[in-house]
């Protein structure tokens, strides 16, 4: 009985192990699926701005463990390296986070894809909504401390989205 114990649970950690190896991206892949730009006409130089003109983006927060960081922000990132604007706590920090996947080609935007394996831990009950456009293109996107994939969603996206943090005297029984 226990010989069968040891091998299902040594069975069974085999396979998860090469469910795991096989999701695991390989070196030099990037784990984001890149935004779809306009293609550039022949000689065309490329565009040095940090952002497109009009790119203006809403940003709500709830429940991030930090009152002060919940609540509705506007960002405005200048072009050409313009000022950054809107009432967004860290608007400069936010408008060369943005700025850095502009240069990366990749859409902190996109959802996890639904065949994506995520570790199974949660990260508390922030949740946050963004709204506006970006790069000329419409953003409508949620986010969330679900699973070890929105997790890594959401820190890659900071500091549009603030630090989230778990308040142990919310989670504690009184």
């Amino acid at each position: 009985m226990l010989r069968r114990l040891v091998l299902t649970v040594a069975a069974t950690a085999t396979a998860s192990l090469a469910a795991l190896t096989a999701a695991v991206p390989t070196a030099g892949a990037s784990p984001h699926t890149p935004i779809p730009l306009p293609l550039l006409e022949p000689g065309q130089p490329e565009p040095s701005d940090r952002s497109a003109p009009g790119d203006r983006l809403v940003v709500t927060t709830s429940e991030t463990g930090n009152p002060q960081a919940d609540g509705t922000y506007e960002l405005t990132c200048g072009a050409a390296g313009g000022p950054a604007g809107g009432s967004h706590p860290e608007a400069e920090a936010a408008c060369d986070r943005l700025a850095e996947f502009a240069t990366d080609r990749q859409d902190p935007f996109s959802p996890v894809g639904a065949d994506t394996m995520c570790t199974m831990q949660h990260g508390g009950p922030a949740t946050a909504r963004i709204t506006g456009t970006w790069r000329g293109h419409d953003v409508d996107a949620t986010f969330d401390r679900t699973n070890g994939c929105e997790i890594r969603r959401w820190e890659t996206l900071e500091p549009v989205l603030p630090t989230a943090r778990q308040d142990d005297a919310r989670t504690t029984p009184v």
